[in-house]
């Protein structure tokens, strides 16, 4: 009897190994599965930034101008308060109406 329980516990172990090998398998197909996934939303959200950074580049391409800007910025404030006062010698004989 001794013989065939060692039989039994030797085929029981080798089907045991055998379910975990294949237990093992699956959780790597799995985990591979979900990597090709991830690897493709990675993909598809790269190429997403990449248009996005081409209008971004496109929108930016004209700050190195703003530079011109500046030295006018007190005559634009000067023409905005001689505006000021016409708007307000226009308006001011309308006040009492």
């Amino acid at each position: 009897m001794s013989a065939v329980t060692a039989a039994i516990s030797a085929h029981g172990f080798w089907g045991i190994a055998l379910i975990i090998g294949l237990l093992a398998a699956l959780i790597v197909a799995a985990l591979l599965a979900v990597l090709v996934r991830t690897v493709d939303d990675i993909d598809k959200s790269s190429a997403e930034l990449l248009g996005v950074a081409g209008e971004v580049a496109g929108n930016t391409a004209n700050i190195p101008q703003l530079q011109a800007t500046a030295p006018v910025l007190g005559q634009i404030v000067e023409e905005a308060l001689v505006q000021d006062d016409y708007m307000n010698a226009l308006t001011d004989g309308f006040g009492g109406r």
